[in-house]
C-alpha cells in the first residue's frame, strides 16, 4: 500500500500493519502483532525522515510465507542508505535508536536498490508459529538495552507524542 512521506503516513502504515495481522490471527496483543507493529513504525518513521523526496509517498508491503513475516518499506531517497549494522548507540540521544530495536526484534533485515525505479527498500522479517508466537532463537539484549527498548516503545506508542491536540477535533487527538 502507498502512503503519503509525512508522520501522519507512517502512523497510519503502522496501524494497517497491525490490523492486517490480527486479520490474519496474530491479535493486537500477541508478541508477532506487538514486534511487527513497532519494526514497521520504525521503518516508516525511517521512510519519512530519510527516504523523503518531496511530491513522492512511501510503499508498505507485508507478506507472510511458510511461517515467515516479510515487511518491505520503499522510498524513493537513493543516496540515503541506512548503515548495514546499527551505528553506536548514544544513550544521550533522543534518536537513532529504530535500526537498534528492528535488529533485536527481527530475525532479519536489511536493505535493496528499489526495482525500476530510485531508491531502496528495507525490509525485516520475523519467524512465527500459528499461534503468533515468536519461535526465534534471538540472544536477549543487555538489561541497559531492555530498558532503552521500552522507553522508545512507549513513545511510539503515543504517536501524536508531544505535538498540540488539534483543535478542529475539539482538542481531542484522532
Amino acid at each position: 500500500m502507498r502512503f503519503t512521506s509525512t508522520p501522519r503516513g507512517a502512523r497510519l502504515a503502522r496501524r494497517l500493519v497491525s490490523h492486517r495481522l490480527n486479520d490474519w490471527g496474530h491479535p493486537y496483543t500477541t508478541p508477532v502483532n506487538e514486534a511487527l507493529t513497532l519494526i514497521a513504525a520504525e521503518l516508516t518513521a525511517n521512510a519519512v525522515r530519510h527516504g523523503y523526496v518531496p511530491g513522492r509517498d512511501f510503499h508498505v508491503r507485508l507478506t507472510l510465507a511458510e511461517g515467515t513475516f516479510r515487511i518491505e518499506v520503499t522510498d524513493t531517497r537513493t543516496e540515503k542508505l541506512p548503515p548495514l549494522a546499527p551505528p553506536a548507540l548514544d544513550t544521550a540521544s533522543e534518536s537513532g535508536r529504530g535500526l537498534h530495536l528492528v535488529a533485536a526484534l527481527a530475525d532479519g533485515w536489511g536493505v535493496n536498490p528499489r526495482e525500476a525505479a530510485p531508491g531502496k527498500t528495507v525490509w525485516a522479517e520475523l519467524h512465527a508459529r500459528q499461534q503468533g508466537h515468536p519461535r526465534t532463537r534471538r540472544v536477549a539484549p543487555e538489561p541497559t538495552d531492555v530498558n532503552l527498548l521500552l522507553a522508545t516503545a512507549s513513545l511510539l506508542r503515543d504517536d501524536l507524542g508531544s505535538r498540540p491536540a488539534d483543535a478542529s477535533h475539539g482538542g481531542r487527538r484522532p
